[in-house]
This record gives C-alpha cells, structure tokens and sequence, in this order.
C-alpha cells in the first residue's frame, strides 16, 4: 500500500498533518510518540512581532467542537526560527510547514521572507483567515482582490511553496481560491475556523473575552468537505483540506473530495494521540476500501 502524497514537490510519508495552533511547535508531542511518522507538522502560527493573544476566557466547548479565540498567541518570527525551530528540528526530520499571518501586508511580507529563508521550513502558509485578531487575518481573506493582493506581494518574497489558507467565511470560497491561484499560490489550506460564540447564562454575557471564536471539530467537517469540493472543481492546485478531521475514515473522504493532504486540528486537543491513531488506522481502512494508492483517490468522487 502506497500512503505517500505529494505537496508541490515536497515528498510526505502520509498525508496527516497536525494543524496549526492544535500541535504547539511539535517537539512538545516528542514525548508522547515519535513524531517523525507524521506526514509533516503545521506549526503555531507566527507573526512578525511578539503577540501574548486575547484575554481569557478564550476556549469555550460546545456540542460537537469547541470554540476559540487565542489570537495568535506566539514569540515572533525572529524568536521561532531562532529557537522553536531548532528545538523541533532535534527530534522531527520531516516536512515543516510555517504558519504565518499578519496585520498588514508588509507584516505578512516579511514574516514570510524571514521564514522561507530557513532551512528548517519546507512550505508556507499563509493564514489570511485567523476570525479572532482584529484588522488582520481574516480581513485580507474575505474578498478575491484582498486575497489575491497579499498573495501576490508575498509570493514575490516567497523561496518556498506557498499554500493560502483560507477563511470559510464567506459567500463563494470557490472565487477566492481562483483569486489566490491566479496571483501565484502553490496550493491552498482550507478551511479556517467558522466564526461562532456563546453565551453564559448565569452572567447573561458571551463566554469568550473576545465575544466571537473560532468554532472547530466534528460539527464542521461536512462543511469542510463542501468547500473542499467546490475549490478542487476551481483550481489546479493542490489543496491541503482540514476542517474536524478525527478519523482515517475522514481523511479518505477529504482526500475523495479532492484534497491531497489533510490536516487534523481540535483533535490533537481531546487526544494527544490523535495523529499518531489515524496513522495508524489509514492501511486498515484502505485494505477494507479497496485502495492501494493514496494519491489514486485524489478527487475520486468527481
């Protein structure tokens, strides 16, 4: 059997991949498994300066998922290619994939031109799709000319492959897609969290500092693999699809709707083992479908 898949001519083992904001910088899962099995990890997203993220409260759990707010909480690109990337590049020997955002376009070029400039960092990211800091992320992903805007500038800096990731929030993410291909993207992530909140009953206020989160987890996927579908009839690239990835089975079926690569998120936070399992179960669901090849089924159900 045949697990291994392709992202713009980085080679991964498998296709799991733990989600940016879900797996820390990586090394910090060393102790529970060897983390080398991994498809490649997505590390804490990075901003240009030092970011301490939202006040607290800014986790709140709901039926099926949970809702965050963090705000891109993390030391600054100086500090993670500096420190983080090392210490995870001690005990990790496969793909690395930087998550970066910003608050305006020169942030994002630059976080980005420091960052594939490292030798420990294989593709990018570029979250244009963060809901939860204000005047950033989401902002520059919920129009195709915002989008393509910052794709552009960034790819000009960009030594890496380049993968958009993009926000579920909006109308036609299939237009937005096109309009980060068109300006030079490698390949697109998707999706980002949906924007949700709660409400205490006792204070009669919203759960979150914030007011408004990210809502992730199981509740989502079906969307995930709607908008998956839709981007891969759109684009030519590859797509890196997650959105409440809990199962080999829900990789297999992201992978049939068109995605080459699949990343898991809030499930890394219920279960620590939660990639090292779904590794494990993928030839066993593949014996039971009928695969041989990963990379066959690619779109399978177009």
């Amino acid at each position: 059997m045949k697990l291994n898949v392709s992202l713009s001519g980085v080679t991964l083992d498998n296709p799991v991949i733990p989600c940016s904001g879900t797996f820390g910088f990586g090394y910090e899962f060393a102790d529970c498994y060897d983390i080398n099995i991994l498809g490649a990890i997505s590390i804490k997203g990075t901003t240009c300066q030092p970011r301490y993220g939202n006040a607290t409260p800014r986790i709140a759990e709901c039926t099926g998922g949970l809702l965050n707010a963090v705000g891109l909480q993390n030391p600054g690109v100086d500090k993670v290619i500096a420190e983080e990337l090392p210490k995870l590049r001690q005990v990790y020997q496969k793909p690395v994939i930087a998550n970066i955002s910003g608050f305006s376009i020169d942030e994002y070029v630059s976080c980005c031109e420091k960052m594939s400039e490292s030798d420990d960092v294989d593709l990018i990211e570029l979250n244009i799709s963060c809901p939860n800091v204000h005047n950033g992320g989401m902002a520059f992903g919920t129009s195709p000319e915002s989008a393509a805007q910052v794709t552009a500038a960034v790819k000009k800096v960009c030594r890496k492959p380049l993968y958009v990731k993009l926000s579920p929030n909006v109308t036609d993410i299939a237009a937005i897609a096109k309009a980060c291909e068109a300006a030079g993207a490698d390949g697109l992530s998707l999706i980002n969290t949906l924007l949700g909140m709660r409400i205490d009953l006792n204070k009669r206020k919203p759960l979150l500092a914030n007011t408004t989160g990210g809502l992730s987890g199981p509740a989502v996927f079906p969307v995930a693999v709607r908008m998956v579908w839709q981007v891969y009839n759109a684009v030519k690239i590859p797509i890196i699809g997650m959105g409440g990835v809990s199962s080999a089975r829900d990789v297999i079926e992201m992978m049939l709707a068109g995605a080459t690569a699949v990343q898991v998120g809030s499930a890394n936070l219920v279960d620590p083992f939660a990639c090292r399992d779904i590794i494990a179960d993928l030839p066993v669901q593949m014996e039971k479908y009928g695969i041989q090849s990963l990379e066959e089924i690619i779109g399978g159900a177009h």
